[in-house]
């Protein structure tokens, strides 16, 4: 029987969508707090994510190649971006191309600011869609298991309500760590 997309994968898109365009929190967060109460629904809602990005990334894609100036000074302003990132993002794309994009994913370089670049650079639409897709959900997926893992293996001393602040505390560290380092 097919399930029907609810709460977890509905909102899984919309952060996704968020994050994509000018949201600074990654969908990881809700991902993996999902993961240790539906685990099956984790891994769904990260396609739901992956959506989400997409039409996001697409969007920002054509701000970026319409008025890169604009999208860029706009994308600036969020937290942990910094002309510096903006400036290594440029010539990384410039230079590695779909590399830089799937590289970036996973070194803390926002995907917004991908897709700004991207469409600047002429990129072309379908290519940077098509990058996106492992780029983005194989962090998605890495991610959600680990937990899915973790949850699975501190059962034995950790209830449920624990298990989800631990993660929620987790993210919080992380944060608190990643906006603290990242140059603005």
């Amino acid at each position: 029987m097919a399930m029907k997309p609810g709460i977890i994968e509905w909102g899984a898109a919309g952060w996704g969508f968020a994050e994509a365009t000018l949201f600074f929190l990654v969908p990881d967060i809700w991902l993996t707090t999902w993961a240790a109460h539906a685990p099956r629904r984790a891994f769904i809602a990260c396609v739901f994510a992956l959506l989400g990005a997409l039409v996001g990334g697409a969007i920002m894609y054509g701000w970026g190649a319409a008025d890169h100036d604009a999208a860029t000074a706009t994308v600036q302003r969020v937290p942990a971006i910094s002309a510096q990132m903006v400036a290594e993002t440029d010539s990384s794309l410039r230079d590695d191309g779909a590399v830089a994009l799937f590289a970036g994913v996973f070194r803390g370089r926002p995907y917004k600011l991908f897709a700004v670049t991207a469409g600047a650079q002429q990129f072309g639409l379908l290519a940077y869609l098509l990058v996106s897709v492992p780029a983005r959900l194989l962090r998605f997926v890495i991610l959600t298991a680990a937990t899915i893992l973790a949850v699975h293996y501190s059962r034995r001393w950790l209830r449920p309500r624990v298990q989800t602040l631990l993660i929620l505390g987790g993210w919080a560290v992380f944060y608190s760590w990643f906006f603290a380092t990242m140059p603005n």
